[in-house]
């Protein structure tokens, strides 16, 4: 009797509660944004959360992404306070470490209290403490893999998965083959709907972003010839939190005709993203796997200065995935200079209708890939 009640028990904790569903991540909005709306456009009435945490800096009054918008779709936002491994030493990185265990204990806390029938994990710091404790849970755990090399938690993760979710073919080399599956990189709806530009504006219009964080070295370059850079050309530029406001005055400098020209952003909502893509003409952009995707799905010539830094050289796999699909130039960071920087844009320009017309009949492979997450999912919601 006391085998049959334990077993019912096990039974019980891994069935979970059918029609729930966990997300998590350390830098993944755009990723879960596009995997929430083919959920909520299925109309499954599934109840979604995301585990995550809300700093997007350690030591820094600055909020992730995620925190902010995914709320707004309905996804209710569990806040990990978790600590993160920096990749350089500073007087946050003890701190930092010390709170892993605790982060560790709140993950086991929510996914205890939500009961999921499912948890699909988007890589980064924060969620491998959440795959951690769902597998002691017997909670079936996805993992995606968005990048075109591996991220550091999710090959930790990867013996806790019971399937793997790769977006490039070249991934699955860092994985047990048994466990991946190809579905590419989700993007939301509306930047599937861009069309390509044969041919750019008068004058061009150049979206230049270092994520949704920003990019103080692309940020330092393009400072150095913005005059020059507005004299001829219309000008978006996503700072990050830490220069929005030296941008923010710097264009208040400006005389009005260039000032015209330029539009300064601490960050650009993802559900927004599609209408400047729109608008732009070329773009300027760390290689980051969702940049990437969405530069590949809307055909817009591209310069990528992939982060030097980032596990694996993901970035740079990244970029020169897009460069060898034909929508890309690679300006290595240890190169980048402000007169390499204009020099690639105006580039770009004048081999705008080339580059275009050589992707413009391309299908991105990441038009259906939340089509795919979505199906991976249904068969562990009972």
């Amino acid at each position: 009797m006391g085998q049959l009640k334990g077993k019912k028990d096990k039974e019980t904790l891994a069935s979970q509660s059918p029609g729930k569903i966990v997300l998590t991540g350390g830098h993944a909005a755009t990723t879960a944004v596009a995997v929430t709306e083919e959920i909520k456009s299925a109309g499954l009435g599934w109840e979604l959360y995301w585990i995550g945490v809300k700093d997007a800096i350690e030591g820094k009054k600055l909020t992730t992404l995620e925190s902010e918008v995914l709320p707004g779709l309905g996804v209710k936002f569990l806040p990990l306070t978790t600590g993160r491994i920096q990749r350089r030493f500073t007087v946050w990185t003890i701190p930092s470490i010390l709170k892993i265990p605790f982060g560790t204990l709140q993950a086991f806390y929510y996914l205890l209290k939500v009961r999921p029938s499912v948890v699909l994990s988007f890589g980064g710091f924060a969620s491998f403490p959440v795959a951690i404790c769902a597998r002691f849970l017997g909670i079936p755990l996805v993992i995606h893999e968005q990048t075109s090399a591996a991220g550091r938690a999710n090959l930790l993760s990867a013996k806790l998965a019971s399937v793997i979710a790769v977006s490039r073919e070249k991934s699955m080399r860092f994985y047990p083959s048994e466990k991946c599956e190809l579905t590419g990189n989700p993007v939301m709806e509306e930047i599937t709907k861009v069309k390509p530009k044969l041919m750019p504006g008068n004058p061009p219009v150049i979206f230049i972003t270092g994520g949704s964080r920003g990019s103080q070295r692309i940020n330092a370059a393009l400072e150095k010839i913005l005059k020059r850079l507005l004299i001829k050309y219309k000008l978006i530029h996503q700072t990050g939190g830490l220069d929005y406001r030296r941008f923010s005055d710097i264009k208040q400098k400006l005389p009005q005709a260039l000032r015209d020209n330029y539009e300064v952003f601490i960050r650009v909502n993802p559900r927004k993203i599609h209408e400047v893509y729109r608008k732009s003409d070329i773009v300027v952009a760390r290689a980051g796997a969702n940049t990437v995707s969405e530069i590949m799905t809307v055909r817009r010539p591209a310069i990528f200065i992939p982060l030097p830094i980032s596990y694996m050289s993901e970035q740079m796999e990244n970029a020169i995935v897009a460069k060898d699909w034909g929508i890309a130039k690679i300006i290595p960071q240890e190169t980048l200079t402000p007169e390499i920087l204009l020099k690639n844009i105006e580039n770009s320009i004048d081999d705008y209708s080339s580059v275009v017309e050589r992707v413009k009949h391309k299908k991105s492979p990441d038009i259906d890939a939340s089509k795919k997450l979505l199906r991976i999912l249904k068969a562990y919601v009972k």
